[in-house]
């Protein structure tokens, strides 16, 4: 079944006394697969609390959000802190599949949030941070078995990633929305970043993955080690 008519189908079946109700995901952005499923998002103004829950209807496996006209807000909230912004981003992109006059408010909410961006660092989270690059770019330089490297190389990649999208205010994202965030802030540096590390990964040659983080590092300081403490009084 086409997806807006089984979101439809199913929120109708399912969902019949809710206020408001999304579709969202892979299939409104227009990037589905073969193994997308459907996101979709209730509003239920009587809903004691929030829950998630996994079904499969008319074909299609469907993942359901579902919320009171309080409970989204403290999500918002906790998505924003940890700036990864995934319901207010599902809410902002959604279609509606249902409306009792409130989906224009909250969608306006998200995408205010999302315009704003994340908080910034402070300079100390940013020397942290730089810190604990550095520690993994070491590793990564002085390690010679290639089990143990692929692994470094990988938590390089996020803490790199990370560093570069929260210290220019951008929003960041786990698994394959670390590519889609990166590739949103600036697209040479995600090109970039992808041969570096696909690099790497196929022959083992580690002079542009360390290239690249030396320079994302040299914004802001540069790699360090010496002096840096952490919990001392």
């Amino acid at each position: 079944m086409e997806a807006y008519k089984a979101a439809e189908l199913f929120t109708l079946n399912h969902f019949t006394e809710c206020h408001g109700a999304l579709l969202a995901g892979s299939v409104v952005r227009g990037e589905a697969t073969e193994t997308s499923d459907l996101d979709i998002v209730i509003f239920d103004k009587n809903l004691k609390s929030a829950y998630r829950e996994s079904v499969i209807e008319f074909g299609w496996n469907i993942e359901v959000f579902v919320h009171n006209l309080t409970s989204y807000k403290d999500f918002f909230k906790s998505d924003c802190d940890r700036a990864r912004p995934s319901l207010p981003k599902m809410v902002s992109e959604g279609i509606v599949l249902k409306d009792s006059g409130i989906m224009e408010t909250i969608k306006q909410e998200a995408i205010d949030l999302l315009e704003k961006g994340p908080e910034e660092w402070s300079d100390e989270t940013i020397r942290i941070k730089r810190y604990f690059i550095t520690d993994a770019l070491d590793d990564f330089i002085g390690c010679t078995n290639r089990a143990e490297e692929i692994f470094i190389a990988n938590t390089l990649a996020e803490l790199v990633s990370e560093f570069v999208l929260r210290t220019n205010r951008q929003w960041i994202g786990a698994s394959k929305w670390i590519v889609r965030s990166l590739r949103n802030y600036d697209e040479n540096l995600t090109d970039r970043f992808i041969e570096a590390f696909d690099t790497f990964y196929k022959t083992g040659d580690k002079n542009k993955v360390i290239g690249m983080v030396d320079d994302i590092l040299q914004s802001n300081g540069g790699r360090l080690f010496q002096g840096f403490s952490l919990g001392k009084y």
